[in-house]
């Protein structure tokens, strides 16, 4: 796609269309430089005698506070992801009208940490998935400081386990 190319979207049903048009002024995307020694490395974990992709944590916090909070969501993302060893590439968060609910994602070079927040129910559904030698479960206790849930399960997914020859 060329520079200043126009994107045009068009919906609708009987009764309306609707017609979106984008201007793309750059069509190259984000990326991050691995270290020259990391090249031909994938970043899979071995751990107990399990090969594996890497850890996707899913974390439900219930009677949580501060789950319309931007700043202290955003805040508590970065923290997370410093306390994982992790390396940030970019944060989206999107604030929803009138309950104030937060969903959104912060990209890591390690994969993501995603949150969906309900502060009507005042529960907030997070997912940290990460590989490498990052650490993940450490994001937990900064969820848990930052939004000082009474009630937090956790389960654990080892995503691309690679099967084990006999």
């Amino acid at each position: 796609m060329s520079p200043h190319a126009e994107n045009i979207l068009v919906t609708g049903n009987d009764h309306f269309e609707v017609i979106e048009k984008t201007t793309v002024i750059d069509d190259t995307w984000p990326t991050h430089d691995q270290a020259v020694e990391d090249a031909t490395l994938d970043h899979f974990i071995c751990r107990d005698g399990k090969q594996f992709a890497g850890t996707h944590l899913i974390i439900d916090l219930w009677g949580a506070s501060h789950l319309d909070n931007l700043e202290v969501m955003e805040n508590a993302l970065r923290e997370a992801v410093e306390k994982a060893k992790a390396t940030l590439l970019h944060i989206h968060l999107h604030h929803f009208t009138p309950n104030g609910g937060i969903s959104g994602v912060a990209v890591l070079a390690e994969s993501h940490i995603s949150v969906h927040s309900w502060p009507e129910r005042n529960y907030a559904a997070f997912d940290v998935f990460m590989c490498g030698d990052s650490e993940p479960e450490k994001a937990i206790e900064v969820l848990k400081a930052a939004f000082s849930p009474t009630d937090v399960k956790v389960d654990t997914i080892l995503r691309g386990e690679v099967a084990q020859e006999q």
